[in-house]
């Protein structure tokens, strides 16, 4: 008889990088969405959400580094944008593009 354990706890890390990923690919699909050329650099605000706080932050050169984002706020209560769901979190996405 063979028995297997199996840990399925996933490492903060790991899941603080998956949230980093997920705002990656919501705010390229409103750059898609917006016409933006592939190297306009943009600023973005978006509602800092508790949950996802040491993420955002963790990853923060990460993901301006993805976006090509000169800025990101995390604004609290912030309510303007497009709204994109992060695991299964509601927030606000505005992206702007840099003025020279």
């Amino acid at each position: 008889m063979l028995t297997t354990a199996l840990d399925i706890t996933i490492p903060i890390k790991l899941e603080q990088e998956g949230n980093a990923r997920e705002l990656i690919n919501r705010v390229q699909k409103i750059r898609k969405d917006n016409n933006l050329n592939l190297t306009d650099r943009i600023n973005v605000q978006i509602t800092d959400i508790p949950a996802l706080h040491d993420s955002l932050i963790s990853f923060n050169d990460y993901i301006c580094g993805e976006i090509l984002a000169d800025k990101m706020e995390l604004i609290t209560d912030y309510a303007e944008g497009v709204e994109v769901e992060i695991n299964d979190y509601q927030l606000f996405v505005n992206v702007n593009v840099k003025e020279n």
